[in-house]
Formats: C-alpha cells, sequence, structure tokens
C-alpha cells in the first residue's frame, strides 16, 4: 500500500481514538460511512460527465435539490453545522430518499448513526478522507485500504466475532476451488474475509498476469527485499517506487520452502463481470458487520454485493423465501461457536433438532449446498466428537448423506489472541444424487501442528510469523494429490496403524467409512491417528532385574531406619 495512503489511515484512526471513538469495529464502520459517502459523490461525477455525453438522459443519485446532500457540497462546513447537517439530513437521505431507486445504498444506511459527535473530530476525519482520490485507486488499491483497517479488528472480538487468518481462510479457499459461475456463500460472514478471497482466487484464476504474494502481504515482501539490499537501512519514504523483481519471491521459496502465499489478479479474462458480481453472497446477523462487509466489497470493486442482515438459523430471523430456497456451488464460514437459540425460533428446514449454535450453522451449509457443490467450515472440536444424540445424528448425516472429504485438526492458538478454543476444519461436497453407502469409502484426515505463525507468542496484537514452520503448504500438496484422484485414494496411511519406533510423526492418514460408522460417527482426530511404537530396551534382562532388586534392598533399608527413628 501507497505509505501515504497508510499514514492517512493511521492518522484517521488517531484522531478518532483520541476523540471518544474507541472501539475497533465503531470506528471502522463510522469510516466506512464518510468513505461511502466520498465514493458516492465521485460516482455522480462520473454520471454528470456521462449526462453531458447523453445529453442528459442518465439517472443520478442526487437530483435537483437533494444535490445538497453531496459529499462536496457539504464537506466544506465545519463545526455544529457540518456535524448536524451530517446526522440529521445527510443519513436520513441516504437511508429513506434511496429506498426506491438504490435499495442497496439504503440498506446500507438503514439506522446509521454517526457516533463522531465532536465536531472538531469529525472535520478532521473528513479532511483526511477527502485528500483520498478514490477514482485514480484500482480496486486492489481500494480494497487494500480497507484491508489495512480490518487488522485493527485483530485486537479485539465482538460478541464472540473476530476474523479468520488469512492463512486460515487462504487454505480453506483454495481446498474448495472456487471457479467463475460458482455462486459462493458465507452465512455468517462478518466483515466478508471469505468472499473477498474468493473473489480475488477467482480473479487470479482469470488473469493473463496473477501475481503471488505471501500470506503475510505485500509491504512483509518488501521490508525482505530492502533488507537484502546493500542500502537496506536507508529505506526511502515512498515504498511505492521501489520494484521487487519476480524472481525475488521464488529465491525466497527456495530458502523458505514452507513459505505459503496465494495468488491475485486483474481478472482480465473475466467473461461477465456482473455474473461474477451476483455470484457472491454474505449475511450476518449484526448490522455492524453488514456494513463493514458491503464497504469492503465496494472497495474491491463489487459495489452491488449480496450482503444481508439477517439471523440464518431462524424463522423469524428477516430469510426470504428466495433466500431460502437459494442453493449455492461454494460455502466457506467460520460461524460463532457460542450460543442458543430457543426452540421456537429456530428454523425448521434444518437436518438437526439441536439449539446449539455450532450444530445448527452446520446444518444451514448442508442444507444450502447444491448439488455438486462444496463446502469447507471452521468447527469447534468438540463437534467432531460430543456424544450427544444431536451431535451423533448431525455426524450420521454428514458422513452417509453427504461425501465428508477432509477432518482437518487446526492448532490450539490459530485464534489467539481472542480465543483459544480448539478448531477444525470440514470439507465435504453434496453428490449429484443420492449417494451409494460404501463403508470401503476412505476420508482423510491431516493434522496441522503450525500454521505459520509462533502459537504460543503474542506481539502487537498478533502472533509474530514463523513462515519455516507451516504445514498448510504440505496440506495443499496432498490435497492437490488426492483431488487427482477424485478423492478415492487419500494421501497418508491407514489410521491406528502402529509406525516403528523413531518414525516421524504422522501429519496426515484416512480412515474407512466403516471404521467411523463403528465409532458412533467420532471424527475426532485423536481418536484414530497412527501412533509410534516405543524403543524397545537394548539393556540386558538380567542386569535390568538385578538393578531393580538393588533399588528395592535400599528403599527397605531406609524404611527400617526411619521405623527406628520415629518409634
Amino acid at each position: 500500500m501507497n505509505q501515504e495512503i497508510r499514514k492517512k489511515l493511521d492518522h484517521i484512526t488517531d484522531i478518532l481514538w483520541a476523540g471518544g471513538v474507541t472501539n475497533p469495529v465503531t470506528y471502522i464502520e463510522q469510516i466506512s460511512y464518510l468513505i461511502y459517502l466520498k465514493l458516492l459523490d465521485e460516482a455522480e461525477n462520473e454520471r454528470e460527465l456521462q449526462g453531458k455525453l447523453m445529453n442528459g438522459n442518465n439517472k443520478r443519485l442526487f437530483p435537483g435539490q437533494s444535490e445538497r446532500y453531496r459529499w462536496s457540497k457539504w464537506r466544506f462546513n465545519s463545526g455544529e453545522k457540518l456535524r448536524n447537517f451530517l446526522r440529521d439530513d445527510v443519513f436520513p437521505y441516504m437511508s429513506t430518499g434511496l429506498l426506491k431507486d438504490e435499495p442497496q445504498i439504503a440498506e446500507y444506511f438503514r439506522d446509521a448513526v454517526l457516533e463522531i459527535v465532536d465536531p472538531n473530530v469529525l472535520k478532521q476525519v473528513i479532511d483526511e478522507i477527502d485528500a483520498i482520490n478514490f477514482r485514480r485507486l484500482g480496486p486492489d488499491e481500494k480494497g487494500d485500504i480497507f484491508e489495512y483497517l480490518l487488522t485493527h479488528l485483530g485486537q479485539s472480538a465482538l460478541n464472540g466475532q473476530f476474523r479468520t487468518p488469512r492463512q486460515i481462510r487462504s487454505m480453506m479457499v483454495e481446498l474448495v476451488d472456487p471457479d467463475f459461475g460458482d455462486t459462493i456463500y458465507d452465512p455468517a460472514c462478518g466483515t466478508g474475509g471469505f468472499l473477498i478471497d474468493s473473489l480475488e482466487y477467482v480473479l487470479a484464476k482469470y488473469s493473463e498476469k496473477p501475481k503471488e504474494i505471501p500470506i503475510y502481504g505485500e509491504d512483509w515482501l518488501l521490508q525482505k527485499y530492502l533488507t537484502k539490499q546493500a542500502d537496506g537501512a536507508k529505506k526511502t519514504e515512498n515504498d511505492k517506487e521501489i520494484e521487487i523483481p519476480e524472481s525475488f519471491l521464488g529465491d525466497m521459496k527456495k530458502d523458505i520452502p514452507n513459505l505459503q502465499t496465494y495468488r491475485k489478479g486483474n481478472g482480465d479474462k473475466i467473461p461477465n463481470w456482473e455474473l461474477l458480481e451476483g455470484s457472491l453472497f454474505g449475511i450476518d446477523v449484526s448490522r455492524q458487520m453488514m456494513r463493514i462487509a458491503t464497504m469492503n466489497m465496494v472497495l474491491h470493486g463489487v459495489p452491488k454485493s449480496n450482503i444481508k442482515r439477517a439471523n440464518t438459523l431462524s424463522d423469524l430471523g428477516g430469510l426470504s423465501d428466495e433466500d431460502l430456497k437459494r442453493k449455492y456451488k461454494v460455502i466457506l464460514s467460520n460461524p460463532p461457536f457460542a450460543g442458543v437459540l430457543p426452540q421456537d425460533s429456530i428454523r425448521k428446514d434444518l437436518p438437526t433438532n439441536s439449539k446449539k449454535s455450532e450444530l445448527l450453522f452446520l446444518g444451514v451449509m448442508m442444507e444450502a449446498l447444491a448439488q455438486g457443490g462444496r463446502c469447507a467450515i471452521v468447527v469447534p472440536e468438540g463437534l467432531l466428537f460430543g456424544s450427544s444424540g444431536a451431535h451423533i445424528e448431525l455426524r450420521r448425516k454428514l458422513v452417509e448423506e453427504f461425501d465428508l472429504l477432509a477432518v482437518i485438526s487446526l492448532p490450539a492458538g490459530v485464534f489467539k489472541p481472542y480465543a483459544g478454543v480448539k478448531t477444525g476444519v470440514l470439507v465435504f461436497r453434496k453428490p449429484k444424487g443420492d449417494i451409494k453407502k460404501d463403508v470401503s469409502r476412505k476420508i482423510w484426515f491431516y493434522e496441522i501442528k503450525n500454521d505459520g505463525f509462533d502459537p504460543d507468542k503474542i506481539t502487537g496484537g498478533g502472533r509474530p510469523e514463523t513462515p519455516k514452520q507451516n504445514d498448510i503448504p504440505d496440506l495443499i500438496s496432498q490435497w492437490k494429490k488426492y483431488k487427482a484422484k477424485d478423492f478415492t485414494d487419500a494421501p497418508g496411511i491407514e489410521a491406528n496403524t502402529i509406525l516403528p519406533s523413531g518414525s516421524d510423526e504422522a501429519r496426515c492418514w484416512w480412515v474407512s467409512q466403516d471404521s467411523i460408522i463403528k465409532s458412533d460417527y467420532n471424527l475426532g482426530s485423536g481418536r484414530y491417528k497412527p501412533q509410534i511404537a516405543e524403543k524397545i530396551p537394548t539393556e540386558d534382562a538380567t542386569e535390568l532385574i538385578k538393578n531393580a532388586i538393588k533399588v528395592e534392598v535400599e528403599v527397605a533399608d531406609l524404611l527400617k531406619r526411619l521405623l527406628k527413628e520415629v518409634s
């Protein structure tokens, strides 16, 4: 990201923090409102230009008297006049005046509240945002702006909601392999991370020259490049002028074979952008999260996103009949685990009668998956081996009625610093037609010990990078072999194999469906993990016995002396 823009964003967040807007979710939401108003003003400028070329025959966002609500018309005001006009006039117009012609914009601003109460703080923030010419920035640069703001959420969580780390999102997206034409859905989308990553994955697929990027980001790669240079200590102020040779990342990967990367591209070979834009669907129960996800999509070039505020678990949660009937080819999610819903509120079409949110969310995805569709979901480990009737029955349906491809165990510290719950990832697909019961079918297990970040340390609100210690690239490599055989021949060794003493710990193994069924559909990885035989003693058995007797005699003598002393 351009360092000038980074400094502006840092300055904006510092201003808001000093002005009393200290919750990261709140100040990101407030910045989102203002950025959206600036973007709409820039879009109106383009409409005006097009109107002149078309003799005025184009629809405007701010026609006639409503032009006074445009950013460019009020941004030079100050003091209480600015604050009050924005709060009492602009926000209401955006939520009601555009309801008919621009329902998505109106929905975004519905119930929006300006929480920057200090007029001087508001003026400073508006001035900083006004200095950013978004029209000149590409989708990548706009997206980077919001992704940078979202890093502030890495230090906090709201009602159990927090961002899934990039390395896990990237892994899950690659496992389900979304493609152009697939409908992609996250029923608990939060900030929209899975949808953005899926969008970038598809764009890279359809790009002439995609770029490979470490999961730690382009700035991380730039810093590594600068330290390699003779004048690395004399880092320039404008990092944008520094071009990293394409060969540098390749050289790094030779030094760090486990370096995890993802690809980005401009999607210049996408045949129909509107079709891609309309294929992304996200729902979140929080209006704050819905707004943040919407702005995330807007800044990534998807202004007409299908982001909606609703409760996907409830019959009373605001889902339309169309929402309930729609099926998706790709589903990716890390839903909130904690929570119990009243029985009367829960959707009746879900394949479970549980009231626990983790089971309900898995049920939502099983229900919403289209035939031939793929799903990857983060689940708490307890879901994999819970012994309640609801746990067992849902796992039975998953194993027997779906094609369960993989159970991936994640490290305990993957969601630190704001959660230490042990989790896993389930990857499954819905068969085209009825699945035939095949007890010999293999289910693949993979245990990730390291995910590219230190499992124990927390610095600067997050875990420090450990690029040399990351099992995810190996998992992806093994997955590709598994996929090449249509998921019929799982990599690794058979479950519960006893490995010779001195062997390396198994990373992956497979379990037959029959073994899973006989174990009450238990999907806990530890139940099936191959074990390493203990080292056979090489000492002479006679000597061992003599030494044991000697120790016994010495203990007996000590006890006799102790008895004399106390009697």
